[in-house]
């Protein structure tokens, strides 16, 4: 894990779902896995290829036991015409600032479980001189076998 400067803001737009950790633990009421198949069904993105995929997290309502919004999309300002939800497109704006990330390789989903767990091994067992902000973290799929977590930090 390394800290980074985003310099610049980054324009997401894709689909959301509102969720909390607690019922993502169980595959009866998870959200998540939804979004992603949405996401991937409606949205022509070749992984592989490099396409730039984000997964977006904000609106925490408190903390990592609250409610929170996840948004599967990609960068950009254009909607490309052949996605059939349009209308369900939603945007957001991830913010400049200071990111705790981590980068995981290998095979998907795989790599997000292991990044995520990191994550919550980091923030819960390890206490860090760093602390999350809860404002907005996210996923940077860099490609089919490689995600990079940004994790908002003071």
């Amino acid at each position: 894990m390394e800290i980074r400067e985003l310099a610049s803001t980054i324009a997401i737009q894709g689909f959301s779902v509102v969720t909390n950790n607690e019922a993502e633990f169980s595959a009866d009421t998870g959200k998540i896995p939804a979004l992603w198949q949405k996401f991937d069904n409606a949205v022509p993105v070749n992984y592989m290829g490099g396409e730039r995929v984000y997964g977006v997290y904000s609106e925490y309502e408190s903390d990592h036991t609250g409610n929170f919004r996840v948004l599967a999309g990609f960068d950009g300002e254009h909607v490309p015409d052949d996605i059939p939800e349009q209308r369900e497109i939603e945007h957001i704006t991830i913010p400049t600032g200071k990111y705790l990330v981590f980068t995981h390789k290998g095979d998907m989903p795989q790599i997000a479980i292991d990044a995520w767990s990191e994550v919550w091994r980091y923030f819960t067992q390890d206490k860090p001189e760093d602390e999350r902000r809860f404002t907005l973290d996210f996923e940077h799929y860099v490609n089919g076998n490689h995600i990079d977590v940004y994790i908002a930090i003071k």
